[in-house]
């Protein structure tokens, strides 16, 4: 059982950044790859960046690559989302969450699978 809860979100400017935190409890954290994923209004929840196990492998949506990055501290049991080059199309809240399939050794970059979910947090970009 992985219990996550995201903070760090925020209104900020377009072009502006942010640094989204995800704080996970449970022992087997080091052993589950990662995923932020957003949902705006009257949209679906869609993927936005996952990293594995280790770190050492990472995926983004096309939409973010090269302003997101995402990263962990396997020792803090922590995940974070540094978005740069903010727009107004980011606007959405943000949920971290976890991959419960341990043997799987690569981002999933697929909603279906992830099992555990934190509360969100609402990123807000002005124009």
């Amino acid at each position: 059982q992985v219990k996550l809860v995201e903070s760090g979100g925020g209104l900020v400017q377009a072009g502006g950044s942010l640094r989204l935190t995800c704080a996970a409890s449970g022992r087997t954290f080091s052993s589950n790859a990662m995923g932020w994923f957003r949902q705006a209004p009257g949209k679906e929840r869609e993927f936005v960046a996952a990293i594995n196990q280790s770190g050492g492998r990472t995926a983004y949506a096309d939409s973010v690559k090269g302003r997101f990055t995402v990263s962990r501290d396997n020792a803090k049991n922590m995940v974070y989302l540094r978005m740069n080059s903010l727009k107004p199309e980011d606007t959405a809240v943000y949920y971290c969450s976890a991959d419960p399939r341990t043997w799987v050794l690569v981002p999933r970059t697929e909603l279906a699978g992830y099992e555990y979910w934190g509360q969100g947090t609402q990123v807000t970009v002005s124009s």
